[in-house]
């Protein structure tokens, strides 16, 4: 009798531990944090088009010339604060979808990456701030039982200046939050990360330049990755580690497939092409989703509200777009997929 209850009690052991280390691919889509609560609920359109995960988004900034971090204020949409925040992760959840918590740092006029200081003193108070901000929503994630907590988005410099207020920064999360941790590199510093150990899964924001073409073809598209695919890889087996996109997408205009940061700015004045942004997510899912590394990601990005056809047909969002149906297809595929950490 003892023996059989060992063994019932070492099987539900074993259900729960599949459980928690395989879970399907992430279909993820980054939702644009509303100025107002949701006026209709986003999830369902989402699930529509097989999206299983999203990306909630509570942005922080520091202006330039200051070493602080300012989040949660009355000046911010209603979305990115603690409030809105816990809200939007709420709904995802009670729809059946997964959330990917992504605190992100803005500068107005400037790149995160960018970011530095000339003082030990101005780095401590930012570094006290920045802990700040993402401990208060890391004890949200816990709270709601996020799935995955990204702690940065694109610390070009502070993370290889800093690493030590990182690692320990990670240290301090996991003693109030019990999910998964990835941080967001940028796609050309990807593989000189130093906290790479001290993370679950190795993010990207994966908006490699493929082609200055106006309408590259899918073929030519999968050809231009083929080595950034080697070197992604690479990464994964040296570190052991599995790859999240956590971030990619594409202007629905003339040369989306190229250095898009350097079109966003005059998007409205380039020509419209539906096309162009179907054919490179298609030859990202095509080069990627069969791969065992990789495990997903969050396409950037998705209006919960109505956005001005003049901006909205230049923009990443698929919505209305030859590339929802693309998208659609796509998520089905990478939903029956599995990985395991």
């Amino acid at each position: 009798m003892t023996r059989l209850i060992v063994l019932i009690v070492l099987t539900f052991i074993n259900i729960e531990y599949s459980y928690a280390q395989n879970q399907t691919k992430l279909s993820g889509i980054t939702l644009v944090a509303p100025r107002d609560s949701f006026s209709n609920n986003p999830m369902i359109e989402l699930k529509q088009i097989n999206c299983q995960w999203i990306a909630v988004v509570p942005y922080s900034f520091t202006p330039a010339n200051e070493s602080r971090v300012y989040f949660g204020n009355n000046h911010q949409w209603w979305g990115e604060t603690p409030r809105g925040s816990r809200q939007t992760i709420k709904l995802a959840k009670k729809e059946g979808i997964k959330v990917m918590l992504k605190p992100q740092l803005w500068m107005h006029n400037s790149w995160v990456g960018a970011l530095d200081f000339e003082s030990e003193s101005e780095w401590l108070q930012w570094e006290s701030d920045y802990k700040e901000y993402i401990l208060t929503f890391a004890k949200i994630a816990e709270d709601e039982q996020v799935d995955l907590l990204c702690i940065g988005t694109e610390f070009k410099i502070s993370v290889q200046k800093r690493t030590h207020f990182w690692i320990k920064l990670i240290s301090e999360i996991r003693e109030v939050y019990s999910g998964l941790i990835t941080y967001c590199s940028n796609w050309d510093d990807f593989e000189n990360i130093p906290i790479w150990n001290d993370v679950d899964v190795i993010g990207i924001s994966a908006y490699f330049p493929l082609s200055d073409s106006a309408t590259p073809s899918v073929e030519d598209l999968k050809k231009q990755w083929l080595p950034i695919k080697k070197r992604i890889r690479k990464l994964s087996e040296q570190t052991g580690k599995k790859i999240l996109f956590t971030e990619y997408g594409y202007l629905s205009i003339d040369g989306c497939a190229g250095k898009t940061w350097e079109l966003e700015k005059s998007r409205t004045s380039i020509p419209s092409n539906e096309l162009a942004q179907s054919n490179a997510l298609e030859a990202l899912y095509e080069s990627f989703c069969d791969e065992d590394y990789w495990i997903g990601g969050f396409l950037w990005k998705w209006y919960p509200h109505k956005i001005r056809e003049k901006f909205g047909k230049h923009d990443y969002t698929p919505q209305g777009k030859m590339s929802e149906s693309t998208i659609s297809k796509w998520f089905k595929e990478i939903n029956s997929q599995y990985w395991s950490f």
